[in-house]
């Protein structure tokens, strides 16, 4: 379908695609994956025919439809959510002007032997036929039912897409996308501003309705879900596996062992015949013997093993002192934003070293919640913390805090005790900050640089409550679970905004569910829930 040949893109001097060829067949659901800077999103940008800067070819049929989901849009202003929607089908009128056209050609043409008269014939058929099948869509109710999956309210329906935040508009674009249903469909990380249930309704979409699919993302539940296939970028070239992102994990690994045996047996063979040339560099009667070497290494193909995989390296949050039983207590607490109720009446109590999620769709009060806590929001009722409570609180905005003057080194250096300060450059690399990063200054840093940031000093400050709000924006895979295993080995209390399912997997016990303006207990880990709430929608 979509057919890419001798692929090559140049960056600064060096290779980012070196000669790349693969094909993106009919219902391939595809993940591209790969370490940050590794080209994922300039790829996908290919595809989509909005980055021209590069040599080789991107090819595919006639009439191949591609929609592509940037990282950041732009949404007009000047509809509301329904009619910004219903855009998804404008190009019916297109299609419509297309087969009047083709229409009067063939009133007027009298060359029926020809080629270019067939072809005429056939592109006329097609388009009847896919005119035919469209028409035959209730548009109003797939614009409908596509918002409403997406997380939308039908009162949300009427009103102007300015009065939504980015993330919200976003899936306005998202929606639009889908409704097309494009030939390929290209997803960069679509499921940054959706809620668990979205995300579930996402997923069910593209694995029964959507067409060829290639996207990024850092959600691996959503992955393995919907892909059946995996690309990985590395060092300029692709490696292509026929499996989800879970069994490449596996395969990938086997091939980083197969990469070292070979490296292992390479650098044997170099050395000796170094010591072959060293040896009888200076005897003339060896002279063609030792060019035939030196030649031998000079023409030598160099075995490149695979970046080390991060997640060996484990991190963990400093200790503190112990809390008191309950460090959290929360009594008939009521929040509302002057007329506007968000929850109401809420009761719960967090006993010492339980780790716990927030759940619910987005705009249902969890990120309230925690300001409530943290004291920077009123509230009706009582809140109170425990004896000897220390709380660590990572925002959605943590990183505008840190000191913009300092450099990624001195931001940690400044916060690590003992032992831990001889490993700051490896903790820094297991969150994707390589050495040359160490002396960036803060204010160069970019916002999701500036979040990794934010969190690895949290990590190095000795507290015995912890609040993450979305924790893991703007972190790899690999990177999310070196974050996991820390709160795995954490003793303290943690409580967790996430809509990560494999993030929260394993790692929770009790999740408090948002939704129409109550507050619920529910006993047991994210799978537990989500399968209680699909038990109680069917």
């Amino acid at each position: 379908m979509l057919i890419v040949e001798s692929l090559k893109v140049e960056i600064g001097g060096k290779n980012l695609f070196d000669n790349i060829n693969f094909i993106i067949n009919p219902k391939d659901r595809i993940a591209l994956v790969g370490k940050n800077g590794a080209g994922k999103s300039t790829m996908l940008k290919i595809l989509a025919g909005v980055n021209k800067n590069y040599k080789g070819t991107v090819t595919g049929p006639d009439g191949m439809t591609v929609g592509y989901l940037p990282q950041v849009i732009k949404v007009s202003d000047e509809r509301t959510v329904r009619e910004e929607a219903s855009l998804a089908f404008s190009h019916i009128f297109d299609l419509q002007e297309k087969i009047e056209d083709m229409n009067r050609q063939l009133e007027t043409r009298t060359d029926y032997e020809s080629d270019d008269y067939a072809k005429l014939i056939d592109d006329f058929t097609h388009a009847h036929e896919r005119l035919a099948n469209i028409e035959d869509t209730n548009f109003d109710g797939e614009v409908e039912k596509t918002l409403l999956g997406l997380g939308f309210k039908r009162t949300d329906f009427d009103r102007p897409t300015s009065e939504f935040s980015g993330g919200w508009r976003m899936r306005i674009e998202l929606a639009k996308l889908l409704l097309r249903k494009p030939d390929v469909m290209l997803l960069d990380e679509p499921t940054n501003h959706l809620d668990i249930e979205s995300i579930g309704w996402l997923e069910d979409f593209i694995t029964t309705q959507a067409n060829a699919v290639v996207l990024i993302s850092h959600d691996r539940a959503f992955i393995d879900a919907v892909t059946n296939r995996t690309i990985e970028l590395t060092l300029g070239k692709i490696y292509d596996y026929k499996v989800n992102y879970s069994k490449y994990v596996e395969l990938r690994e086997e091939r980083r062992q197969q990469q070292i045996h070979a490296w292992e047996a390479q650098q044997k063979q170099i050395q000796e015949i170094e010591e072959f040339i060293e040896r009888f560099r200076a005897q003339a009667a060896k002279a063609t013997l030792v060019q035939s070497r030196v030649r031998q290494l000079e023409k030598m193909e160099r075995v490149e093993i695979d970046e080390e995989d991060r997640t060996s390296v484990r991190i963990k949050f400093q200790p503190a002192t112990r809390s008191g039983n309950y460090p959290l207590t929360v009594d008939m607490v009521t929040k509302k934003y002057d007329d506007y109720l968000v929850f109401e009446n809420a009761n719960l109590m967090i006993e010492r070293g339980e780790k716990i999620a927030l759940a619910g769709k987005n705009g249902e009060g969890k990120s309230t919640f925690v300001k409530c806590i943290m004291g920077e929001t009123p509230y009706t009722g009582t809140m109170m913390l425990g004896h000897n409570v220390s709380v660590g609180y990572f925002a959605q905005n943590q990183a505008d805090l840190l000191d913009e003057d300092l450099t990624v080194f001195e931001t940690i250096d400044r916060v690590a005790e003992g032992d831990i300060r001889t490993q700051i450059r490896n903790i820094l690399g297991a969150f994707m900050f390589n050495r040359d990063d160490s002396d960036k200054k803060v204010k160069v840093l970019s916002g999701g640089e500036r979040t990794r940031l934010a969190m690895i000093k949290l990590l190095l400050e000795p507290v015995n409550l912890l609040i993450l709000d979305e924790p893991t924006n703007h972190l790899d895979l690999k990177t999310k679970e070196v974050l996991k295993n820390a709160i795995l080995d954490y003793d303290g209390t943690v409580i967790l905004v996430s809509h990560d399912r494999d993030f929260l997997d394993g790692l929770v016990t009790k999740v408090f569910e948002f939704s129409d303006k109550k507050v619920r207990e529910h006993i047991g880990g994210i799978k537990d829930f989500l399968a209680k709430k699909r038990a109680l929608s069917s």
